[in-house]
Order: structure tokens, then sequence, then C-alpha cells
């Protein structure tokens, strides 16, 4: 079998980071936002800000997410098309 016209191993790297569920809802709830950061992230996740910071930086190292830095704070969002074209059709399905 051939991969013609796709990276796979961009894809795979997307993939394998959006496989754990809470990194998962992360991604998912960025498409929805313009950015956030990682406190206002753990607030609503109910989990530990160093939890939500390595997955964060999973979804990062995966080119998952992207961020930038407003003040004293990193916003994080998704602007991947690949990854919002995957995210949405979750939304759909």
């Amino acid at each position: 079998m051939k991969s013609e016209n796709i990276n796979i191993d961009e894809y795979c790297a997307i993939f394998k980071a959006l496989a754990h569920p809470t990194r998962l809802i992360i991604a998912y709830n960025l498409m929805q936002k313009k950015e956030c950061n990682v406190t206002k992230m753990s607030e609503c996740l109910k989990i530990p800000q160093p939890t939500v910071s390595q997955h964060l930086t999973v979804l990062k190292n995966a080119r998952v997410l992207s961020c930038n830095r407003n003040g004293n704070q990193i916003c994080y969002k998704v602007e991947n098309p690949k990854v919002i074209k995957i995210l949405k059709q979750l939304k759909e399905g």
C-alpha cells in the first residue's frame, strides 16, 4: 500500500497525540474557542495544572496546538487545518 499525497508520519503523530482522552478533550474544546491559557483549562477540566501542561506539551510537539505569549500567559489554540478537519468530523459524527 502506498501513501500518496499525504504525510503518514504527520498524521500518525496527530492521531497518537489525540488518542489520550484528556488531550482529545483539550484539543476539541480549544477548537471551539479562539484560545485559552493553562490556568483556565486546569480549572475547567478540574485537573492539576502540571498535568494539563504535560498534555499541552504533547499536543504542541505533535503540531496539534500552537501557542503565543500574551503578557505573562501562554495561550494555546488549534490552527493546524488537518487537526481542525479531524476535530470537526467528531462534532458532526
